[in-house]
C-alpha cells in the first residue's frame, strides 16, 4: 500500500510554489497517488482533477511529496531523540518542526546525535565545561579568564597547567562552533560559490592509457563544474588515479567565522581565535567538504540520469517497421551470420547460418533463397555488430540478383542483444534454441517495434547512458523503470500480443499479473474484450481501473477497446454517438461526423471531452514516428574508409552534455562535439538532437588508429543570419577553429564500443 501520512499544508503550498503548480492541483496529485493512481493514470484521465497537470510535472510533484514525507519521519525521530537527551526546549523544536530541507535538520540535530568520544567530550568529562561556557559568553564574570582556568587545574582529571585548561576549553568551543547550524549553512554557501575543484595526479599512479590526463593537474569553480567533468574527477579517484580536494581561502573562511563567533574584546578573544582556526582545519573544513563533495555527486548523477532518461525514451519511441515478416541476421565473419525468421506478429518461424565471408556465398545465397520462398519476409534486419557492413553488401547484391525490390534491408542497432540472449527472459522465451539464434530473434523484432523488445534488455547494456555505472543505481533504476512505464502507456499495448515484459510496465500491472495475463491468454485464447481482463487471477478494480485505457484489443466486442478511449467513458462515447444519430463502430469508421458535436451538450470536463473527441478521430493510432530507414553508404565500411570532407547519413546512437555520437555505419561512432552540432548557441545537444535521429554529418577527421571520429552537423548548415542587422547577446560566432576536443570527450568517444558486443 502506498505511504499515506499526511503532509502539512505548508508543504503542499512550498511544493506548488517550487514548481509553479496551483496548490489545487498538487493536493489532487497527492490524494490520486495515495488512493493507489499511477503517475501515467493520473497524466491521461485525470486531467480535470489535476488540472492537466503533464506526466513530467505529476512526477515532480510525486518526487517532492516523498521527500518530505521522508523530511517528517526524520523530524520525529530527531525530535524523539532529544528529547530522550532531556534537551529539547520550545525554541528547539520550533526550529526543527519549521525547517524544510534536510540539511538544516541534520545541523539543528548535529550537537545531538550520538558521536564517539572526541576531543570536546573528553575536556568536558575533565570539567572544563565552565572555561569554554565563559569564552563563548563573552562577557566579563567575577572570575576573569586566567583565574576560572586556575580554579579548574586539578590533576586527578588530567588537567595539570592553565594552559591545558585552556586548550581543552578550545576544542568545546571549536566543536560548538563546527556544530552551529548558521555557521554550517554560511560555510557551505561561499565553499559552494567560491571553492575550486582542485584534481591532481596520484603519485605514482599508472593511467597507461592517459585516460584522466586531462585531470593531472585540474581546477574548476566548484559551481561551474558539469556532471560528465565532475564525474570523470570521481572515476579517476575510484581507480586510484587521481585526488581531488574543494580549495577555498583560508584566510576568507577565517574571516567568515570570526564575524559570525567574535562579539565583543576581552581576555577571551584570542583563545577564540584559536578555537576558531582549530575548528576550520580539523572539523569544519574536512565536514563540509564531505557534505558538498555528496551534493556535487548527487547533482552529477541527476544530470548524467537525465541524459540517459532522455536518450532512452527516444530510443524506445523510435519509429517500429510495424506488422511484417522480417528476417534478422546477426553477422559474424568466421562464425557465421546466423539468421532467425520472425512473422508479422513476432513470432518465431525458422533459423538458419550461412557463411558468405568464408567463400561460401553461393551456399548463403541458396539458404537466402530458401527463406525468402517459404516465409513472406518484408524486411532483413542486420545487427551493427562485427562484419555488419560485409553483411549488408551480400544481402544488398542477393536483393539485387534475384529483383527482390520489395523487401528492404536495415540495419539494426543490437547493443544489449548478447545480453537478452543469455537471461532468463530469453531463456524462458526460447529454451531450446542457442543463444545466437536468440540474437537474430531480437534483431529482427527491434525493426517490427523496438519499445516491445527493447524493454526485455537491462536498460543500461543499451548503449545510451552517459557514466551509468558511475551514478546511484537505485535513483538509476526508478528514472529508467519510470521512463519505459511512461513510453510503455503513451504507446499502448496489444493485450493479445504482448510479452510479459511488455505487460508489466503498464500502468497498474505488476509483473506477477503479467504473467498471469499470459498465462490465461495461453489457456482461453485471445481477449475478446477489456473488460474480460477482469477474470484473470489479481486482476481487482483498481488493478483495472489503472490498467484498461492502456491495453488495445483488435478486432473485439467493443470497437472502443482498440482505442485510448477508457471504460468509465464508453458512456459518452454512446451519449456523442447518439448525438449524432449514429453507431459508436459508425462514429469510429467516419470520424469526420464528429464535427458536429456540441461540446456543451455534455456534463463532462472539457480536458476530458476533449481528449476522447481526438481520440475518436485517430482511434488506435500510433503516436511514435513514421518509420524511415537511414542510407549508409555503400564504399563506406570500415572506418579506413572514412575521410576528412565526407558527407554522410548516420543515426545518433547517444546525446551526451559535450556532444553526441552518430552511427555512420563502420562499427565505431563518431562524435559532433557540441561546438559541430549547431550553427546556433545551444547549452545542451539534447536542444536539436535525439537519440535515433538521422542525420547528415561531414567527417573532420578520422582516426584508424585510436579509433576516434570526429563530425559536423554545422558545416552542413546554412549560416545563421543575424537578427536585427547585428549581432545580440547570445550569438554564437567562433572567432578561430572549434576547440580542440578534451580527453575527456576523447575519452568518451574512445569508449563508444557497444557496437560490437
Amino acid at each position: 500500500m502506498p505511504d499515506v501520512t499526511p503532509l502539512e499544508p505548508r508543504f503542499v503550498s512550498h511544493i506548488a510554489q517550487t514548481l509553479s503548480l496551483p496548490d489545487a492541483g498538487v493536493r489532487a496529485v497527492m490524494a490520486l497517488i495515495d488512493e493507489g493512481s499511477t503517475v501515467p493514470f493520473i497524466a491521461r484521465y485525470r486531467k480535470e482533477a489535476t488540472g492537466n497537470l503533464d506526466e513530467v510535472q505529476i512526477r515532480d510533484v510525486a518526487e517532492k511529496i516523498e521527500y518530505f514525507r521522508e523530511l517528517v519521519q526524520r523530524r520525529e525521530t530527531v525530535l524523539s531523540s532529544i528529547a530522550e537527551q532531556g534537551k529539547l526546549t520550545d525554541e528547539l523544536k520550533a526550529r526543527i518542526v519549521a525547517t524544510m530541507d534536510r540539511s538544516e535538520l541534520e545541523d539543528l540535530y548535529l550537537p545531538y546525535k550520538p558521536k564517539r568520544r572526541t576531543k570536546a567530550t573528553i575536556a568536558r568529562e575533565k570539567g572544563l565545561d565552565p572555561l569554554a561556557t565563559y569564552m563563548w559568553a563573552q562577557t566579563p564574570a567575577e572570575l576573569d579568564l586566567v583565574a576560572l582556568a586556575q580554579s579548574l587545574v586539578d590533576p586527578a582529571k588530567e588537567v595539570n597547567t592553565i594552559e591545558e585548561a585552556l586548550e581543552g576549553a578550545r576544542h568545546i568551543v571549536a566543536e560548538q562552533i563546527s556544530e552551529d547550524a548558521e555557521v554550517r549553512k554560511a560555510v557551505r554557501h561561499v565553499m559552494f560559490e567560491e571553492g575550486t575543484i582542485s584534481a591532481r595526479k596520484m603519485t605514482d599512479a599508472k593511467d597507461e592509457q592517459e585516460k584522466f590526463k586531462m585531470y593531472y593537474e585540474y581546477r574548476e569553480p566548484v559551481k561551474n563544474i558539469p556532471s560528465h567533468r565532475m564525474l570523470a574527477v570521481r572515476r579517476g579517484e575510484a581507480e586510484n588515479v587521481l585526488y581531488w580536494l574543494i580549495e577555498t581561502d583560508e584566510p576568507r573562511m577565517f574571516a567568515l567565522l570570526r564575524s559570525r563567533i567574535l562579539h565583543t574584546d576581552g581576555d577571551w578573544t584570542a583563545h577564540l581565535n584559536l578555537a576558531i582556526e582549530d575548528c576550520w582545519k580539523r572539523l569544519l573544513n574536512s565536514s563540509i567538504q564531505g557534505e558538498i563533495r555528496l551534493e556535487l555527486k548527487r547533482r552529477s548523477d541527476a544530470a548524467a540520469i537525465e541524459v540517459f532518461r532522455d536518450n532512452l525514451e527516444h530510443l524506445l519511441l523510435a519509429a517500429p517497421a510495424g506488422p511484417i515478416g522480417v528476417l534478422g541476421v546477426d553477422p559474424g565473419l568466421r562464425t557465421g551470420c546466423k539468421l532467425a525468421v520472425v512473422d508479422e506478429t513476432g513470432k518465431f518461424l525458422a533459423e538458419d547460418v550461412i557463411y558468405p565471408h568464408t567463400g561460401r556465398t553461393k551456399e548463403a545465397n541458396d539458404k537466402l533463397a530458401v527463406l525468402m520462398a517459404k516465409h513472406n519476409i518484408r524486411a532483413i534486419a542486420i545487427g551493427n555488430g562485427t562484419a555488419s557492413r560485409e553483411t549488408d553488401a551480400f544481402v544488398s547484391d542477393f536483393l539485387k540478383e534475384k529483383n527482390l525490390s520489395e523487401v528492404f534491408r536495415v540495419t539494426v542497432s543490437e547493443a544489449g542483444a548478447s545480453v537478452y540472449s543469455a537471461s532468463d527472459v530469453a531463456r524462458q522465451e526460447f529454451p531450446n534454441l542457442d543463444l545466437t539464434v536468440r540474437g537474430a530473434i531480437s534483431i529482427a523484432r527491434r525493426l517490427q517495434d523496438p519499445l516491445s523488445e527493447l524493454v526485455k534488455v537491462d536498460p543500461k547494456s543499451i548503449g545510451v547512458g552517459q557514466y551509468q555505472h558511475d551514478v546511484d543505481q537505485r535513483q538509476l533504476q526508478q528514472q529508467l523503470g519510470a521512463t519505459i512505464e511512461s513510453c510503455v502507456n503513451r504507446v499502448g499495448v496489444d493485450l493479445n500480443t504482448a510479452s510479459w515484459t511488455l505487460l508489466r510496465y503498464v500502468a497498474g500491472i505488476s509483473e506477477r499479473i503479467a504473467l498471469n495475463i499470459v498465462s490465461y491468454r495461453d489457456a482461453n485464447g485471445r481477449f475478446n474484450s477489456r473488460a474480460q481482463l477482469r477474470e484473470v487471477s489479481g486482476v481487482g478494480p483498481k488493478t483495472f481501473e489503472q490498467a484498461a485505457g492502456f491495453l488495445r484489443i483488435r478486432d473485439g466486442e467493443q470497437p472502443l477497446d482498440n482505442t485510448a478511449v477508457h471504460p468509465e467513458s464508453y458512456g459518452l462515447v454512446e451519449e456523442i454517438a447518439r448525438s449524432l444519430s449514429t453507431p459508436v463502430s459508425d462514429l469510429i469508421r467516419n470520424p469526420a461526423q464528429l464535427a458536429g458535436v456540441k461540446k456543451d451538450s455534455f456534463a463532462v470536463g472539457s480536458f476530458t471531452l476533449n481528449d476522447i473527441l481526438e481520440e475518436l478521430k485517430k482511434p488506435g493510432r500510433d503516436p511514435r514516428d513514421k518509420f524511415v530507414a537511414p542510407s549508409f553508404n555503400e564504399s563506406v565500411r570500415e572506418i579506413s574508409d572514412v575521410n576528412p570532407g565526407m558527407v554522410l547519413e548516420g543515426v545518433v546512437t547517444n546525446v551526451t552534455k559535450f556532444g553526441a555520437f552518430v552511427d555512420i555505419g563502420v562499427h565505431q561512432d563518431g562524435l559532433v562535439h557540441i561546438s559541430e552540432v549547431s550553427n546556433k548557441f545551444i547549452k545542451d545537444p539534447s536542444e536539436v538532437l535525439k537519440a535515433g535521429q538521422i542525420v547528415k554529418v561531414k567527417v573532420l577527421s578520422a582516426d584508424a588508429k585510436t579509433k576516434r571520429i570526429s563530425l559536423s552537423i554545422k558545416q552542413l548548415l546554412a549560416p545563421s543570419a543575424p537578427q536585427g542587422g547585428g549581432k545580440k547577446k547570445g550569438d554564437f560566432k567562433p572567432k578561430a577553429a572549434p576547440p580542440a576536443l578534451s580527453m575527456e570527450d576523447k575519452l568518451a568517444s574512445l569508449g563508444s564500443k557497444w557496437k560490437t558486443r
